[in-house]
């Protein structure tokens, strides 16, 4: 395909982006992601945004590149749902998908990508990257590891969720303490025991924001009971 091709067929995409958009939505959505730092937004709905997934999934490597390069954060969230359902055929995405994490730079685009290609891809290998991830500068990198294990806690496999966990404890961020907490939860939702056992060792260090989004699900006795310990450092 020629350069030119690849460029129309580029802003084919963009245009169809901006048929839905809402200057509304968007003055939302700046407000609601302001703790994931500043982003420009075109005001376009997920449902919306899988409609144009949908239409341009096959757009070559190269063009869903420069559309997760873009300043504009729908461009880049359009990208990383275009990379899952294109990882579906070649796992090669993986390897493009861990060497662009820089422009994987809000909880949405990695919470809508991490699962379904770096879960998806270490399933059946080894869990190594997530525990270099999990030790990353980079806040993004950090959330992929915990959040791509949703994949394995979906398939009854707890361990590298519990482990990641542990290793996120000290972690500064909010977003990494909701991110995790979601995570332990979400293995809480399978398996009450398992997420207890984990509890009962680490409620004592852990965030109150983490704690508090594991305990969610719990009945109000449990909660308290594990609140209370956090408390009594």
């Amino acid at each position: 395909m020629s350069s030119a091709a690849r460029s129309s067929k580029t802003s084919e995409a963009r245009r169809r982006l901006r048929d839905f958009a809402s200057e509304e939505r968007a003055a939302v959505n700046r407000r609601f992601f302001k703790d994931a730092g500043s982003d420009r937004w075109l005001g376009v709905s997920v449902p919306n945004l899988r409609i144009v997934t949908r239409e341009f999934r096959e757009l070559p490597r190269d063009e869903v590149l420069e559309l997760l390069r873009s300043e504009w954060h729908e461009e880049r969230l359009l990208a990383l749902l275009i990379l899952v359902e294109q990882y579906k055929r070649e796992d090669s995405i993986y390897d493009l998908y861990l060497a662009n994490t820089k422009f994987i730079n809000n909880w949405d685009l990695v919470d809508g990508s991490a699962p379904s290609i770096v879960g998806a891809h270490l399933f059946e290998r080894s869990r190594a990257p997530l525990r270099k991830l999990a030790k990353s500068k980079s806040i993004w990198e950090r959330r992929i590891a915990i959040v791509a294990t949703q994949y394995f806690i979906r398939r009854g496999d707890f361990d590298d969720t519990l482990r990641i966990a542990e290793m996120l404890l000290g972690d500064r961020e909010d977003l990494i303490h909701k991110a995790t907490g979601w995570m332990l939860r979400e293995v809480g939702n399978r398996d009450r025991g398992v997420l207890e056992a984990f509890l009962d060792e680490h409620a004592h260090e852990m965030p109150r924001t983490m704690l508090r989004y594991a305990i969610e699900k719990f009945p109000d006795a449990l909660r308290k009971k594990y609140l209370k310990r956090r408390a009594d450092l």
